[in-house]
């Protein structure tokens, strides 16, 4: 974000507004969003099959597995993030990324063709497919994936981790920098980047749900990771294509160092007394600006921070910072530490929040493996119950910024018609309300399935209303969420304010992981048999139970969430501005710089 000044293009020349970013340059970017989430959205969905089927994992083992590789996934674009915002340009850190990505892909493909690289299939006693997740199979004739092979299952995963890491905190930041706020146009054009962000996502979900799983299933897995693999490549290839018409941030160096600057210096200063006149901290120079570092005015709450910028005596040379770095901090540089740690309680509550996402996309596939997957004459893939969501948040996107958008926008004053904040209160509700629906539908699949002594019982399209419900979650949350730490980040660490949100998947996912070992753990020793979500039978598992503890975590959580987020306050005012009010046509959201404001969720 911010003025074309102080970027560059892939040279290292000064922009050209004619020639580089805008609209433009954006295309490229959506270009890449798209065709990557269609392999990764697409495998992530059928990963827990592949898993159990190909793998032979169990329900917990691949349950696991597969919320991990989505946790690892969202981890890795930290250090990515780092580098792009610190050393590399954003443009280089995909460069180099990608194509690790498509290794791991390709890895993965190598080791599902070749027989002696994975388990044999298992072969249970009266079977079809039907039956296979309900009948327990002969001694020896089920070994899952050990040894060296389980270790190139996890190399090739991780690669996909590394590579795709990389690209999601890349790219937000990127498309960002490709529009000037100073100006009217483009400040307008960047309003809706997110919200088309937001769609190549899931529009790449689509097609991934129905081309890439549709693939695996039919064609074979080692098929469908080759598949990915070539359409990761096509969308490296176009997103290359653009390269010249990139506005690039240069890198100001380490925001992880100037942030452990003011928190060891503040530490250091913390008997010292703060100056009646403000004035007399230590102000960011013009030397900072020329490094591309954003100059932000001081606020109140954090004062123990506000001591990193006190002066000592004989400190100050020639009207610079005197020692080092490690002795005094700029004021900017103590707001951008303060910045973070503001985020700190939102991005906690936020990752419990996103947990009923994860875990209704977890088990969902393999509750549907074992329902009536008839529509009409034929079956499908449980894994294409995702489709149904996606679908309505494509649809759901543009009536939002089109139609719901203008007219809360009239009503409230705000630039997005409500708060970012007020924006990830409506997803908490909504993924409350999808965990609850989850746990009622599945108490009553599994007391037909016992009843009748029949699997497929129940049709898998009752999973439908929590799909729809999670699309709810995504339009508002994941969009929200997204804007919130993208906007609030300072210049200096666009990059990681994309990581720090897609960090937040990951813990959600992580937490989701060590719920699913602790309940088992806690549930095998008060009933002296197997935990709720132990075994390949989901039949004999208490998948309805823990639906319902997640439900209770979920609304602690949201409880705690409203809290933070009436404290909290905006670096950036997000009511519209004097001139765009009288335009009540604009349906466009664009963030202005101004006074802090602070959000009443009430």
């Amino acid at each position: 974000m911010g003025s074309s000044s102080g970027l560059v293009d892939w040279r290292g020349r000064p922009v050209d507004t004619k020639k580089h970013g805008g609209v433009r340059a954006s295309i490229f970017i959506h270009m890449l969003v798209w065709l990557s989430n269609v392999s990764n959205i697409g495998n992530m969905t059928n990963l827990v099959s592949y898993l159990s089927m190909k793998m032979n994992m169990g329900v917990a083992a691949a349950s696991t597995t597969s919320t991990s590789f989505v946790a690892m996934m969202q981890v890795f674009t930290i250090p990515a993030a780092f580098l792009a915002d610190s050393y590399l340009k954003r443009v280089y850190t995909v460069l180099f990324f990608a194509p690790i990505e498509i290794l791991g892909y390709i890895l993965l493909a190598i080791q599902a063709h070749v027989p002696s690289l994975h388990p044999a299939q298992c072969h249970f006693d009266g079977a079809g497919a039907g039956s296979a997740a309900t009948t327990q199979p002969p001694p020896g004739t089920c070994e899952a994936v050990h040894g060296s092979n389980l270790s190139l299952l996890m190399l090739g995963l991780y690669l996909i981790c590394v590579g795709e890491g990389a690209v999601r905190a890349c790219l937000p930041a990127l498309g960002g920098d490709q529009f000037d706020e100073a100006d009217p146009v483009e400040q307008r054009q960047a309003a809706s980047f997110f919200n088309w962000y937001t769609f190549a996502v899931s529009l790449g979900a689509l097609v991934g749900l129905v081309l890439i799983v549709w693939v695996q299933d039919n064609k074979g897995w080692d098929v469908g990771f080759a598949v990915c693999a070539a359409v990761v490549l096509l969308g490296l290839v176009a997103w290359a294509a653009g390269m010249p018409t990139y506005r690039n941030k240069v890198p100001a160096g380490s925001p992880i160092t100037r942030i452990l600057q003011v928190l060891v210096v503040a530490f250091k200063k913390r008997n010292l007394q703060l100056p009646e006149n403000p004035d007399e901290l230590y102000q960011p120079t013009d030397d900072d600006s020329t490094k591309g570092l954003e100059i932000l005015q001081r606020t109140r709450g954090l004062k123990c921070l506000d001591k990193a910028a006190i002066v000592r005596h004989g400190s100050m040379s020639n009207g610079g910072g005197g020692g080092s770095a490690w002795s005094v901090c700029s004021v900017s540089q103590v707001e951008e530490t303060k910045i973070v740690l503001r985020m700190v309680p939102i991005f906690l509550t936020a990752a419990v929040g996103y947990m009923p996402a994860s875990v209704i996309l977890t088990f969902t596939v393999q509750q549907g493996i074992i329902m009536d997957t008839r529509l009409g004459a034929i079956r499908i893939s449980p894994a294409m119950l995702f489709v149904i969501p996606t679908v309505f948040q494509l649809v759901i996107l543009v009536v939002y910024d089109r139609v719901v958008v203008p007219a809360l926008r009239r009503a409230t004053g705000r630039v997005g018609g409500v708060t970012h904040l007020q924006r990830i209160g409506v997803g908490f509700v909504s993924s409350l309300a999808a965990c609850v629906v989850a746990a009622a539908v599945e108490a009553k699949r599994r007391s037909l399935a016992l009843a009748d002594g029949s699997s497929s019982a129940m049709s898998v399209f009752w999973l439908t209303p929590q799909f729809f419900i999670l699309g709810v979650v995504d339009v508002t949350s994941f969009v929200g969420l997204l804007e919130f730490f993208s906007s609030e980040a300072s210049d200096g660490m666009k990059s990681i304010g994309s990581s720090i949100f897609y960090c937040m998947l990951g813990m959600a996912a992580w937490l989701n992981t060590m719920l699913i070992e602790l309940v088992n753990r806690v549930t095998r020793r008060r009933h002296g048999g197997g935990g709720w979500l132990d075994g390949a039978n989901l039949n004999g598992s208490r998948l309805d139970l823990f639906y319902w503890l997640v439900s209770g975590i979920e609304l602690a959580a949201f409880m705690a969430y409203l809290l933070f987020a009436w404290r909290y306050v905006y670096r950036n005012d997000q009511r519209v501005a004097a001139a765009d009010a009288v335009d009540d046509q604009e349906d466009k959201k664009a963030p202005s710089n101004g006074s802090l404001v602070q959000i009443n969720l009430i």
